[in-house]
């Protein structure tokens, strides 16, 4: 009988598994599927590939903390991207973000002005030094947002930071003078509107954009990182770390229900009737499937519509590509080293309110007509995922999209949207749509059922939502616990929220 059940082999119930079990719990972690991974893995989903590897869902390593991997000893082949941005135009203008900075400076002035340079660097300079002083903070149980500063953030800055975690991307981006709307649209695209069901004048979504501006990791530069062999190897090397320490993994083991008795966990029962008895049960699941999963009798009608205010749609959409060739960009056809940054396709006129238009066309039910795409490809940086063929994988990484298109269905839809999508990148790199091979698209009903996540949002909860604003490690049945992407610190790869839950977990168990 173990110490501890974890529900889902994530990366945050890897993380509380790996960190329990080296505490000498006895600790199983129970996965549906045939593989861990949640969120984060490497599938090889395309028929006329079978062996291009591609990261289906989480794509890169940004927010893991230095010094929850030093805990864990959890080593990766961590790859940087330098250029980590490319912004392309339709004209000969662009911009390479890179660790070049007297690179970066030449295009600023050239394709735009010394106002966006500057803007760029009193931006970027604030945003390093909160994040300096926040990282602390992710790593221990929440406090208010009024509290964190207080506490993390050094006096110069905490107005501009409480005002950054309410407010929104457009009063964030206008403080610093960017002449360019290009340039603010970039940074609220990559920052703010990732994963979020929220636009340019959206209270809260400041605070996704801080929450992305928190990569700390090893040779980074403040940047996101691939990880050699694809988002998997994260996850894979989790498992291990959980094995070493004598925890056990089991995959095609589905929670069927969380038992209790009189307010206390007892254990779970497996969809082919297995019962496993346990005092602690911790759940990696979205708290709307766990909710799920115990008895209307155990939590009170009060609790559920707690949680169930959390709960948003997945405005993501995910097209995976397998592509015979790599795009020629009009502004940029010599390889300069394009093809390993994130690629921010973006309308070229009046960019800030087709964006906007984009957010609205999304919340009435459309498909909107140029919504914002963050373009990448990794086999350039990491080979390993190509095949003997040659094929490189690809993908298109879109915000905002409907959970489904008012009066129609995905199914209707996807293969006509993906080629319109496809057909916006042909107008930046001409040709691009006869390179690909096959798709493999992630819509939020294909989210949803793929990686089991409710109403496939890819945060579990919005991350407008931070601090003690998000779902609570503890749950009103003694001995269950939440440890997924929808508690402190985010949604996204970062393991913290597996780290507070188990110290949560020992505090409890006096350990």
């Amino acid at each position: 009988m173990p110490d501890v059940i974890v529900v889902g082999a994530g990366h945050n119930g890897l993380v509380t598994a790996a960190l329990l079990a080296r505490r000498g719990l006895k600790v199983t972690v129970l996965e549906e599927k045939d593989m861990v991974g949640g969120a984060s893995k490497t599938e090889y989903p395309f028929r006329s590939a079978p062996k291009l590897g591609v990261s289906t869902g989480a794509y890169l390593l940004g927010l893991m903390p230095p010094e929850l991997m030093r805990e864990l000893e959890l080593e990766l082949p961590l790859k940087r991207r330098d250029p980590h941005y490319f912004l392309p135009t339709l004209d000969k203008r662009y911009l390479l973000f890179g660790s070049n900075e007297q690179e970066m400076k030449r295009q600023f002035l050239a394709f735009f002005s010394e106002a966006d340079w500057n803007a760029n660097q009193a931006m970027n300079t604030e945003l390093a030094a909160m994040r300096d002083d926040l990282a602390p903070a992710w790593l221990m149980p929440p406090l208010s947002l009024e509290e964190t500063a207080e506490r993390f953030i050094r006096p110069a800055l905490r107005t501009p930071f409480i005002n950054l975690c309410r407010g929104t991307a457009h009063e964030y981006l206008d403080r610093f003078g960017y002449q360019s709307d290009l340039l603010k649209a970039m940074y609220a695209v990559t920052d703010a509107f990732s994963g979020l069901d929220a636009g340019y004048d959206t209270p809260g979504a400041g605070m996704n954009l801080l929450v992305h501006n928190m990569c700390r990791l090893p040779g980074s530069g403040g940047t996101w990182m691939i990880v050699g062999g694809g988002m998997g190897t994260v996850t894979q090397s989790l498992e291990k770390l959980v094995r070493k320490h004598g925890g056990e993994v089991r995959t095609r083991a589905k929670v069927a229900s969380i038992r209790t008795d009189r307010g206390v966990v007892k254990g779970v029962v497996l969809e082919g009737g297995e019962e496993i008895s346990a005092s602690v049960v911790v759940s990696n699941a979205d708290p709307f499937r766990t909710l799920k999963l115990v008895s209307d009798s155990a939590l009170s009608a009060d609790y559920r519509q707690s949680i169930d205010a959390m709960a948003t749609p997945g405005t993501t959409l995910k097209v995976n590509l397998c592509l015979k060739g790599l795009p020629t960009f009009t502004c940029l056809p010599e390889d300069r080293g394009q093809f390993g940054p994130t690629i921010h396709l973006l309308p070229q006129e009046d960019v800030l309110e087709s964006l906007t238009q984009s957010y609205a066309d999304t919340k009435a039910g459309k498909l909107a007509e140029f919504p914002s795409i963050e373009w990448y490809f990794h086999t350039p940086v990491d080979p390993s995922l190509r095949d003997a063929e040659g094929h490189h994988n690809s993908a298109l990484f879109v915000q905002w999209v409907p959970y489904q298109p008012k009066g129609s269905t995905w199914e209707k839809e996807e293969s006509r949207y993906v080629q319109h999508l496809l057909s916006i990148c042909d107008r930046f790199a001409p040709g691009t749509s006869d390179l690909v091979v096959e798709t493999f698209t992630l819509s939020p009903p294909r989210i949803e059922a793929h990686f089991g996540i409710t109403h496939g949002h890819i945060h579990h909860v919005d991350n407008k939502r931070g601090f003690n604003e998000r779902l609570p490690y503890e749950t009103p049945v003694q001995g269950l616990y939440f440890c997924g992407a929808g508690c402190h610190p985010a949604g996204s790869v970062i393991g913290a929220a597996g780290h507070n839950a188990a110290g949560v977990v020992l505090k409890a168990l006096g350990r």
